[in-house]
């Protein structure tokens, strides 16, 4: 059991298996921390993977690199003797507008935010596929649905996720397998501190970034693991293919 505050009475993950992408830091140790504590067996998938929850099992990977991610889950799954939850979270942030951004930036944004997406999701499907059941639950964005000033490769990044979410859950619904995304506002994570970190003014950057959710602040990462973790769960048994929006209201102005 953790000792984060949140600790769930509830055992939604009683002895499944996941793999949590990025789960190091931020929503990504959210969700970690509940899924330990709900029974499951975790294994966190980082660049950075020392942070994570104890109890977790830590394989460093840096994503960019495609022979990274195969080797990654491919212990993974050994880890664990199979998947029933993937939760594609790691992801990395773009900053430029599209006059800006060069090729090496696109290349990437792109590896990272899709790339290990896909390579990730062709890794566990052939198991999921054969015991007939399998969830996969990939961190999209509001900025794949909105427009936003300077997220050119960062807006078609997780634009591509959920356009990819989608085609995997209507190809094997009938299978067994559930795959939906979340799509985040602006959330208080360690990679926006670093964004505001390197503002030229901090305290004006935060404020901007408050007053585009009509909520009036910044989501928890609790707040996002937590509808990550209901779609993964069973309670979530006919939701698929959807994109749950988590953006303060960002996309209702």
């Amino acid at each position: 059991m953790s000792d984060h505050p949140n600790t769930s009475p509830l055992r939604r993950f009683l002895s499944r298996r996941a793999i949590v992408t990025g789960g190091g830091s931020g929503i990504g140790a959210e969700l970690v921390m509940t899924l330990l504590d709900e029974g499951a067996r975790v294994v966190v998938i980082d660049r950075d993977p020392a942070g994570a929850p104890e109890g977790s099992i830590r394989v460093k990977a840096d994503l960019s690199h495609a022979v990274e991610v195969e080797r990654a889950f491919t212990e993974a799954i050994a880890a664990l003797d199979g998947v029933d939850v993937l939760f594609n979270n790691a992801g990395i942030p773009s900053t430029t507008s599209v006059i800006d951004c060069g090729s090496d930036e696109w290349d990437t944004v792109l590896a990272v935010n899709v790339r290990a997406v896909g390579l990730g999701i062709r890794a566990v499907l052939p198991g999921m596929l054969e015991q007939g059941h399998g969830v996969i639950v990939s961190t999209a964005s509001a900025a794949a649905l909105v427009g936003l000033p300077d997220r050119a490769a960062y807006s078609a990044s997780k634009a591509a996720v959920i356009a990819l979410s989608r085609q995997v859950a209507v190809q094997y619904a009938d299978r067994g397998i559930r795959s939906n995304t979340v799509c985040p506002g602006t959330v208080d994570s360690p990679w926006v501190a670093r964004l505001l970190a390197h503002a030229d003014d901090p305290e004006a950057s935060h404020r901007d970034l408050v007053a585009r959710q009509p909520l009036g602040r910044l989501a928890t990462p609790r707040e996002v693991a937590d509808a990550m973790l209901y779609l993964a769960s069973d309670q979530a048994s006919f939701i698929t293919g959807t994109d749950l929006v988590i953006d303060g209201g960002i996309l209702a102005r």
